[in-house]
């Protein structure tokens, strides 16, 4: 059994780009300045900062792999947001 708590490999999932980008925006979209920045923008920006390093350090660093990056980090932020949006509606009782 591994010690560590992330790998490389897991934080380049799907589940593990999600995970980790809806714990980062959740922890740091209340500090100074950031606060300003509409949390869906930021959830982007941070799921650029998830999957940029885990490419990189993938290998995975080609202009299509990068553009692609992108549009993916699309995908993992609108889930992210989407994901903790329905939760706090679970958490209040209400149903869409």
């Amino acid at each position: 059994m591994s010690e560590q708590f992330l790998t490389w490999e897991m934080l380049g999932s799907y589940s593990g780009t999600l995970g980790m980008v809806l714990i980062l925006t959740q922890l740091t979209k209340a500090l100074p300045g950031i606060v300003k920045i509409p949390t869906q923008l930021y959830s982007y920006l941070v799921a650029l900062a998830v999957m940029l390093p885990t490419a990189i350090f993938s290998g995975r660093t080609g202009i299509p792999d990068l553009v692609l990056l992108l549009f993916n980090a699309a995908v993992a932020a609108l889930s992210a947001n989407g994901g903790y949006d329905a939760l706090v509606r679970a958490m209040q009782g209400k149903t869409e």
